[in-house]
């Protein structure tokens, strides 16, 4: 479907609903602008510098951030929000995505504009978050209907450079979409699409050999949900993908996975054109005061939105969840266990599932005590499929590195928070935080030890709060012992630390410092100092002062290194 005829069916949907919502007795115009104060307006500003002493880690020596927000109301009707984001973070360097941004959304009753850099979403197979420069606009004439459209850039060109191969460089994508809801008490119905495509601009230049080609996009979705009964909520959602890996080739003939609806519904150009659909669905059910949730999630080997910076495909999810409390609702258990495999078309030399089990408990018979333990086992099976090898092998334990792996993953983690003591001048306060993770891989049936690893982590910590004087102190004991292949590994250390709120609650301060210590196999590999400190003041109610400060000294068989790091911070509300 061609860009005009999209518009005009947008605008075809558009327009009754907003003559509905915008239509104004002249008699009364007055009325409009209320009786308020003309003009309101509040906000802020927040600013941050970081020096970073040591440098390395890819950190700059000295960034400074700026962000804001600036909100105008107009006789209590009209709202007119704007916020910007600017920094030096990456100065030097061109990304497809800047991160200094500048967006104004006003709004009007049911309707909200997004101007400048903003990002929307309609659906996770179609928009999805993607940051654009452009406008937007979320329109709610009514209480049931919702209408969202949106146009802009969503990347800018990047050219090539042979300095930076870090930076890939990229086309200018425009795009635009809709996105259409009717929700109701039993039922809801919603149809959203993205139309994006890639283009060169004449003097950017980008050689072929990076695989990075000029890609057009229609991707449509439709969702729907029902309440048949109380308690039972049904969804689903399909969605089709048209994607032209690179638009400047018309010559070949599509690929389709057996879903070409866009090309038959919006007549989409289809050389060179591959097809892909999505479906998911799923159903919750509450009944007394227990839950019980199914989902279903197919995606077809690579399905991509434009829409999206990141998109997972080839896959199938199978999920089941429960939740019920009892103890007279003291006690709460929640279990889950999901089912996913990929290799839906069978076309890889490979193929992955994987099982993920888990259960979240909680226990808190009164306010002094609260006992969360929780549980999860991942295991993942792959079969290599070696076909000229597999064929031809002479006994069961040829190709054993190749044929069937499955790596099995379990954790469990208990944490425990008692009030030993409290009244109105002191509050003592124990926490224990306890941690294993067992890893191990099976392979041919047989369970290899030394490929397995078992983590241990142990933490208690005591807080002490003398209420009167705003003053915290706070005694901490970390240990983790590590077990991998055939290697041990230790890490032990305390924590201390003291906060206070000082000049009548005007101003916070504190300093924390750990110790640590490592070995591997008994040998000491190490040992790391850290000295933290952080304070803040309120002056004038709206402004507000900020320091943190990180000092950390690590001693290793290579040396000794020092590195600090300091931020400033100034915030002004208003």
């Amino acid at each position: 479907m061609s860009k005009p005829r999209i518009l005009y069916l947008c605008a075809a949907l558009l327009l009754p609903a907003l003559s509905r919502a915008q239509q104004v007795d002249l008699g009364h115009l007055g009325d409009l602008f209320g009786k308020g104060k003309a003009i309101k307006v509040n906000g802020g500003i927040n600013a941050n510098t970081v020096f970073n002493s040591g440098g390395g880690y890819g950190r700059q020596p000295f960034t400074w951030f700026i962000n804001g927000s600036l909100n105008a109301n107009l006789f209590g009707q009209l709202n007119l929000p704007f916020s910007f984001n600017l920094t030096n973070a990456g100065a030097g360097y061109s990304y497809p995505n800047m991160p200094n941004r500048l967006s104004l959304h006003p709004t009007y009753k049911g309707v909200t504009a997004h101007i400048g850099d903003v990002a929307m979403s309609f659906s996770p197979y179609t928009l999805n978050g993607h940051q654009f420069t452009g406008v937007g606009l979320d329109i709610a004439p009514e209480k049931d209907w919702s209408i969202s459209v949106m146009y802009g850039r969503l990347l800018r060109a990047v050219d090539y450079d042979s300095t930076n191969r870090s930076i890939l460089p990229s086309y200018r994508r425009m795009g635009y979409g809709a996105k259409l809801g009717l929700t109701k008490e039993t039922y809801a119905l919603g149809v959203s699409f993205l139309r994006a495509k890639d283009h060169k601009d004449p003097m950017l230049y980008i050689p072929d050999t990076l695989r990075v080609f000029p890609k057009e996009n229609l991707a449509v979705s439709i969702t729907g949900m029902v309440r048949p009964f109380k308690g039972l909520e049904l969804t689903a959602e399909y969605a089709n993908s048209a994607m032209k890996l690179d638009r400047r080739d018309n010559n070949h003939a599509y690929k389709s996975t057996g879903g070409n609806v866009l090309e038959s519904i919006f007549m989409y150009e289809a050389r060179n054109t591959s097809f892909f659909k999505a479906i998911r669905a799923g159903m919750n059910y509450a009944f007394y005061k227990s839950t019980i949730g199914i989902g279903y999630e197919r995606i077809d080997p690579g399905y991509q939105t434009l829409g999206a910076y990141y998109m997972n495909n080839d896959l199938e999810n199978i999920t089941v969840n429960f939740s019920q409390p009892f103890l007279k609702d003291k006690a709460n258990i929640a279990a889950s266990v999901g089912y996913q495999r990929d290799d839906l078309n069978h076309t890889k030399a490979g193929a992955t599932s994987r099982m993920v089990s888990s259960v979240n408990a909680n226990y808190m018979p009164d306010e002094k005590w609260n006992v969360n333990f929780t549980y999860s086992n991942f295991q993942t099976y792959t079969n290599i499929k070696p076909q000229f090898d597999y064929i031809n092998q002479t006994g069961p334990y040829d190709n054993m590195d190749t044929l069937n792996f499955k790596q099995v993953s379990q954790s469990a983690g208990l944490n425990v928070n008692h009030v030993i003591r409290s009244d109105k001048k002191k509050s003592h306060n124990m926490n224990l935080n306890l941690n294993v993770q067992d890893a191990a891989d099976i392979q041919n049936g047989v369970l290899w030890k030394g490929n397995g690893s078992r983590f241990y982590n142990g933490n208690a910590a005591y807080t002490l709060l003398l209420i009167p004087q705003q003053i915290s102190f706070t005694s901490a004991f970390n240990l983790s012992y590590n077990s991998i292949g055939r290697n041990d590994f230790m890490t032990l250390g305390p924590t201390i630390g003291i906060n206070s709120k000082l000049f009548n609650k005007k101003a916070t301060a504190g300093f924390t410092t750990s110790y640590n210590t490592s070995s591997a196999d008994g040998q000491q590999q190490g040992k790391v100092l850290n000295l933290r400190t952080n304070a803040a003041y309120i002056f004038m109610k709206k402004h507000n002062l900020n320091m943190n400060a990180v000092h950390q000294t690590r001693w290793t068989p290579k040396g000794k290194t020092s590195n600090l790091t300091a931020t400033l911070g100034y915030n002004y509300s208003f």
